[in-house]
């Protein structure tokens, strides 16, 4: 197996690092530390903390994209079922130890100046990941897909500030039933006015 380049180490360290404490609570010394590279490499691979801060960012826009890629592999001919696939890896996420929420959302709290590169970007990662659901939502038929999406973005969003506020206490499945049951309703309000017409 090939060795890492000391770019992907310092960029897995950082990913590591900033969504388990903060992007702010972790210095720059302490990933040269971590991922075992003179600072001299640091600063070759990443002019900045925030050009390290962009690159994790476009490190969860792959992952979500992969996401996405993965369940229109396993459902190639039902976006419906894509959508719950969806729903299930994300309730999945939500059952492993440590998760911490949405990297864009943490970020964007941690930088709330709206011109700030790292809110900006942040904003956009979240933003694409979402229109990607949209589209989803109006390859399966909804009625209102931005609208569907932005329901279902919303319940996420507050299931993840629960599960901060509720700790060990949050059950991740009922909101597992109530995604599944918003995208089910969405869909069938569709079928029910094609029917109609």
């Amino acid at each position: 197996m090939p060795r890492a380049t000391a770019k992907n180490r310092i960029l897995q360290v950082a990913s590591d690092l900033f969504y388990r404490e903060g992007i702010r609570a972790v210095g720059i010394d302490r990933i040269i530390l971590e991922s075992g590279v003179v600072k001299s490499s640091f600063y070759r691979n990443f002019a900045s903390k925030d050009d390290l801060v962009a690159a994790y960012l476009e490190y969860h826009e792959d992952l979500n994209a992969k996401d996405l890629e993965e369940v229109q592999l396993q459902h190639p001919n039902s976006s419906a079922m894509q959508l719950h696939a969806l729903i299930d890896r994300f309730v999945e996420k939500m059952k492993t130890p440590g998760y911490r929420g949405c990297p864009f959302v943490n970020t964007t709290v941690e930088f709330p100046d709206s011109s700030h590169q790292n809110h900006i970007r942040a904003v956009k990662g979240t933003e694409e990941n979402w229109n990607r659901i949209a589209r989803l939502a109006e390859e399966a038929g909804a009625a209102r897909p931005f609208e569907m999406a932005e329901l279902l973005r919303m319940l996420c969003n507050g299931a993840i500030m629960l599960s901060y506020m509720k700790k060990s206490d949050f059950n991740p499945d009922i909101f597992s039933r109530a995604a599944h049951t918003l995208v089910d309703s969405h869909l069938f309000s569709w079928t029910v006015t094609r029917k109609d017409d």
